[in-house]
């Protein structure tokens, strides 16, 4: 089966056709990065237009370097939510369109599960049951996935998600955006033990990144002169250490308690550096399996989008054209 899959959830404009939900045929991503750079992070409404503007181009695109026309494809999938409304009609909006010119069923995903079902397109995916922790600028969740739509939450973030608190950090010291990205190349360079900042939470599995942030704040304020280059290495990444340590931390104390002991880690900041060396020690020392995405499938794309798609069509299901989009969506909630 040939799925077309459409992702518009935020500020990312995709399309990608994946056969089988297993093998990737094309993958095209057109980010709005440089658009929202000036603001410090996304405008709803700037990112709905530019979505209008590339999502006919996107598609054309990933059908080309699939080698197939739209007439080749057996179904459609798309982000139906967590997301931004304005931006998710968008895709949405398309999707029904194409599905309805076609002849052909289309499906509404969710997001959260497209993010770890990007990890059945890698070469040697893991069985389910595993623990999944899905890291991105909005939702830091860890949850027991046993199947497709079967998905029990354990640990979520009571207020700021790990990305959010990246991109918050980043803009307060001014050094750019995206903060994730930023962070983790100047952190490089730092000292991970400069300063101590808060781990929260330490006795259940939800997280709570507000305090940190908070921490930063007070302590950027207490500072009589600027940081220098090398304290600002330094500042980043003891920052990061605290969220990376809290990540790690309770995934892998989620996956003892479930007594499940693989472990997917996905969404964008799974493709932090740091967060990826700290896992795989931890994770050799618990005797954990541990997969990723790659990077690219990390952040938001629609390959993902389509794998989930596939699992559905084949079983049939299909949504009606007067699907509307969720701008929240939990995953252990049936829709």
């Amino acid at each position: 089966m040939l799925v077309l899959g459409i992702e518009s959830s935020c500020d990312e404009t995709a399309a990608a056709v994946v056969e089988d939900g297993r093998f990737l045929r094309s993958n095209v991503i057109s980010s709005q990065i440089d658009v929202h750079r000036k603001y410090g992070g996304v405008v709803p409404e700037i990112a709905s237009r530019k979505h209008i503007e590339a999502i006919g181009p996107v598609i054309l695109q990933a059908l080309e370097d699939a080698k197939v026309t739209l007439d080749s494809i057996d179904g459609i999938a798309v982000t139906r939510g967590p997301g931004l409304v304005g931006s998710l009609l968008v895709g949405l909006s398309v999707a029904k369109a194409m599905a309805f010119a076609k002849g052909i069923p289309f499906v509404g995903v969710n997001h959260l599960e497209g993010h770890i079902a990007a990890i059945f397109l890698t070469e040697d995916p893991p069985d389910f049951p595993f623990i999944s922790l899905v890291v991105s600028g909005g939702h830091t969740n860890i949850y027991l996935a046993r199947g497709f739509q079967n998905f029990k939450v354990l640990g979520q973030t009571r207020d700021d998600a790990a990305g959010e608190a990246f991109d918050k950090a980043a803009k307060l010291l001014d050094i750019g955006y995206p903060g994730g990205v930023t962070i983790d190349r100047m952190a490089r360079k730092g000292n991970p033990d400069w300063l101590r900042f808060p781990r929260a939470l330490k006795n259940d599995l939800d997280f709570s990144f507000s305090g940190l942030k908070t921490s930063l704040v007070m302590n950027m304020k207490r500072r009589e002169k600027p940081l220098d280059k090398s304290e600002l290495h330094d500042l980043t990444a003891s920052y990061q250490e605290a969220i990376v340590d809290v990540l790690v931390e309770k995934t892998l104390r989620a996956a003892e308690m479930c007594a499940v002991y693989r472990i997917v880690v996905c969404g964008g900041v799974a493709a932090n550096s740091r967060l990826r060396e700290k896992f795989f020690e931890a994770a050799a020392q618990k005797g954990v399996m541990l997969y990723f995405p790659p990077s690219v499938l990390c952040t938001d794309n629609a390959a993902m989008i389509a794998v989930v798609g596939e699992h559905f069509l084949t079983k049939g299901h299909k949504d009606a054209l007067d699907l509307n989009a969720i701008s929240k969506w939990p995953l252990d909630v049936v829709v």
